[in-house]
């Protein structure tokens, strides 16, 4: 056998592989979202995805496909998989206990990002995302202000089972109440689906209602009101249309004059928070129990600068 320098060619490889950067850096992250066919979530993926190539870690990504069962199996067995660490947006808020538990019986650390778990999170369970407290007060000041103060409205709401429907449309409900003539005529579930906004919007236009705002908790539901007046041979331009996450159709659809105002809701940003205070509890550093990156509201005279996000 080959030595170099009394060391076999063998040994010297196996130190080398122990020495080098990339063997040290080969964890694999479970990444466990809600959905895959989601804009916005899709593009948090992505850019955890990306962030932890960067770093040199692998990931296996899980569709939970809106189901919460679903979603821990699918935890589980990454954690039976051997994953050093696990990304998860939960289905349900309210139901993310087991997989912490499951996690911690394994001594994996959890990153739960962009909905936060009801429960308090225990020692190596952190969050990263944005204050949901701020977004619906940011928005429905700016929704108000754009109506003058008044009008009949609509507040298209998210997944109800997820803490940030509850908390956009409180922050939403808040500022609203400051405004008597404002009228908030119907406040349905359109489960952040674009599809699902489209055909409330149908029903309340062909129903005679006059409306003259739509505020949604979600950009993606706040175009399928869009479209849905505009498939009903109406000008959406005379309504206020507010949504929130700053995607580039929503972009497009402010550049035409259609949505008036969104929130930017940074995935870029949570994405590499998550790998980044992922990256520390892998080597046992201390982090903040939660991560918060700051919303930012988007009109038409700073939506420039967002397309280039």
């Amino acid at each position: 056998m080959l030595k170099l320098r009394g060391m076999t060619f063998a040994a010297t490889m196996a130190l080398a592989a122990i020495c080098s950067p990339v063997a040290a850096s080969a964890e694999t992250l479970g990444v466990s979202m809600p959905y895959f066919d989601d804009v916005w979530l899709t593009n948090l993926r992505d850019n955890i995805q990306t962030s932890a190539e960067n770093v040199g870690y692998k990931i296996q990504a899980e569709d939970a496909q809106g189901d919460v069962s679903r979603q821990l199996d699918q935890v589980k067995n990454l954690i039976s998989s051997g994953v050093d660490g696990l990304i998860i947006s939960p289905v349900d808020t309210s139901a993310t206990q087991p997989m912490t538990d499951a996690a911690k019986a394994a001594n994996i650390p959890i990153v739960y990002v962009a909905r936060k778990p009801d429960q308090e999170l225990p020692e190596n369970v952190v969050y990263v995302g944005s204050d949901e407290r701020t977004s619906g007060v940011m928005q429905a000041e700016e929704f108000a202000k754009m109506l003058g103060g008044k009008g009949r409205v609509v507040i298209l709401q998210g997944e109800l089972a997820v803490n940030t429907t509850v908390v956009r449309t409180g922050g939403v409900e808040k500022v609203l109440a400051k405004y008597p003539d404002i009228t908030v005529i119907q406040k349905p579930s359109a489960n952040y689906q674009r599809q699902q906004a489209s055909d409330i919007m149908t029903n309340i236009l062909s129903s005679g209602e006059e409306v003259d705002g739509v505020i949604a908790n979600n950009d993606e539901m706040a175009i399928g009101a869009i479209l849905a007046t505009q498939a009903a041979g109406i000008d959406p331009k005379p309504i206020v249309f507010a949504g929130i996450d700053g995607t580039g159709e929503a972009l497009h659809q402010m550049a035409q004059g259609n949505l008036d105002t969104t929130v930017f809701h940074n995935s870029t940003q949570q994405g590499i928070q998550a790998v980044d205070v992922m990256a520390k509890l892998l080597k046992k550093e201390k982090v903040e129990p939660v991560t918060w990156v700051p919303f930012e509201l988007v009109t038409k005279a700073n939506s420039e600068e967002y397309a280039k996000k």
